[in-house]
């Protein structure tokens, strides 16, 4: 490669140039490991506790459902249940109306985890806010949601969405 060459290509950027890229993908990998060892001591899977959340709110709900409220891809959402249903924490059917429609319950099980959940949310959060007051709280959470909005308008590419 000649000088010109190597002169117009770029390499890796390093974090200071992406202070703030950096700083976030920081947080969310300690966070999600954090979540993720407590989740284990519950032997369960991150996003797990998301998918039963959402059917302690509202039992019986399809997987497009879930998908929708959750935010994962549909072979996620799959895997996610199938191994939900090994565990015994969920079933899941076909819909006697439309048999393209996968309904999925909680077991009792799957009930009973209603509270550790709970505990061990409240728990992650308190984690989380060590040090914060309420307005440093109200402030991250609005500065997070604009970063979200900003970067979850694109494709991949780059491109704005239609």
């Amino acid at each position: 490669m000649t000088d010109s060459e190597s002169a117009g290509r770029r390499g890796p950027v390093s974090p200071a140039e992406g202070p703030l890229s950096f700083a976030v993908f920081q947080l969310a990998r300690a966070h999600r490991g954090r979540a993720a060892a407590m989740l284990r001591a519950m032997n369960l899977h991150p996003g797990q506790e998301l998918l039963l959340m959402q059917l302690f709110d509202r039992d019986a709900q399809t997987q497009s459902e879930l998908l929708e409220s959750v935010g994962l891809d549909h072979s996620t959402i799959s895997k996610s249940v199938r191994r939900m249903q090994e565990a015994g924490l969920l079933t899941s059917e076909r819909s006697p109306d439309d048999r393209r429609v996968v309904i999925v319950r909680l077991t009792d099980k799957g009930r009973a985890m209603c509270e550790p959940i709970s505990e061990m949310w409240a728990a992650l959060e308190a984690e989380s806010t060590r040090g914060l007051n309420a307005h440093e709280i109200e402030a991250f959470i609005a500065i997070a949601g604009t970063i979200t909005n900003a970067v979850g308008d694109r494709d991949v590419h780059g491109a704005d969405r239609a």
